[in-house]
């Protein structure tokens, strides 16, 4: 390795950092959002109060110049980034809903056909056509899910499983629509956040009145809200829940493009990991939840089969070696079908 490889590289004082960052700002959020779907029925203008904070802290951000974001909307942009915000818009709704109908320890097993869903996406939307130990990996976090719903032996509610599984696929297919809402925004991501965060807030305010919201959030803003001696009223509980994942949302934004950018593949992945224990061990914790072998079995067997596809990509985009030492990159499947090759020659490491 060169000495300018070198320099370019993070130290581990900032990988660490990024981590630990994402880590933070991950469970805050599945945590507050719990606590605040616990003792409110009005998921969707709580996910527009989120939206609305982080909007308000890009703009502020802006201004004080931390970030750069197109204050002045592009309506051209707007217009190519309607599946992605609709995606967004629905996706989080769900994940939302799904929060309120299932312990937070059990929410990434109802979430856990995330990966499965993606890899069946990129195969019928991109013709990307998985290895048999990708599709290992997905059968992994498949049986994981099934231990969790159907043999742990608790009562979960169907709802939320539902909201869930929805959830899941939704969130596969913004995982391949965003590639192309990135060039929408010429690849800048911090700009794709800002647009998606301001055009979902826009966009879930119609679906709030719609979905029967309204009369439930006059009467929180406006209501006696009176609480027992010693704890805090319903709109107390949702203001400072809204103002936690609100700043976390925003953070969040900066923490996952941190997290990818800093770290490698793996890095992120097991951080991911540790962030479905974390998430578990709060739950009971913080909400009383109870955690029996079986949904613990479930929650490994799906971290398992996660890092698992994670260590196959990862190994899979390395370059091969010949005989004599000298690394080839490898041809894709697609481009191998198609007839073509990177007529490339080989890459000395």
């Amino acid at each position: 390795m060169s000495p300018h490889s070198h320099q370019n590289a993070p130290s581990r004082a900032l990988v660490i950092g990024t981590v630990l960052f994402y880590l933070v700002a991950a469970l805050s959020m599945v945590m507050a959002n719990k606590w605040v779907l616990n003792n409110t029925d009005i998921p969707l203008f709580f996910l527009c109060s989120q939206l609305v904070i982080a909007v308000v802290l890009f703009m502020a951000a802006h201004m004080v110049g931390m970030l750069q974001v197109p204050i002045r909307l592009d309506m051209q942009v707007c217009k190519g980034l309607i599946p992605m915000v609709g995606l967004n818009v629905i996706g989080l709704s769900f994940s939302n809903y799904t929060l309120k109908y299932v312990d937070a320890s059990f929410y990434q097993v109802a979430r856990g056909m995330v990966l499965p869903f993606t890899v069946g996406t990129s195969f019928f939307i991109l013709h990307a056509r998985p290895s048999l130990r990708i599709l290992l990996a997905c059968s992994i976090v498949t049986i994981g899910f099934f231990i969790g719903v159907f043999l742990d032996g608790t009562q979960v509610s169907v709802v939320g499983v539902s909201f869930g599984v929805v959830s899941s696929m939704i969130t596969a297919v913004h995982s391949v629509v965003i590639k192309k809402s990135l060039e929408v925004v010429k690849g800048s991501a911090l700009h794709l956040s800002w647009y998606t965060n301001l055009l979902s807030a826009v966009l879930l305010a119609p679906i709030i009145v719609l979905a029967g919201e309204l009369p439930s959030v006059l009467e929180l803003l406006f209501g006696p809200n009176q609480a027992p001696p010693g704890e805090m009223s319903t709109l107390s509980t949702f203001m400072l829940g809204s103002a936690i994942t609100g700043i976390f949302g925003f953070l969040m934004s900066i923490a996952s493009l941190l997290s990818i950018k800093v770290t490698s593949p793996i890095t992120h992945m097991v951080s991911s990991a540790v962030r479905g224990v974390a998430a578990s061990l709060l739950g009971k914790w913080l909400f009383h939840d109870v955690i029996t072998s079986g949904r613990a079995s479930s929650i490994g067997t799906i971290l398992l089969g996660s890092i698992y596809y994670t260590w196959i990509k990862h190994l899979e985009s390395l370059p091969t070696k010949t005989a004599n030492g000298h690394a080839y990159e490898q041809v894709r499947l697609e481009d191998v079908e198609a007839g073509k090759s990177t007529n490339k020659g080989p890459i000395l490491p």
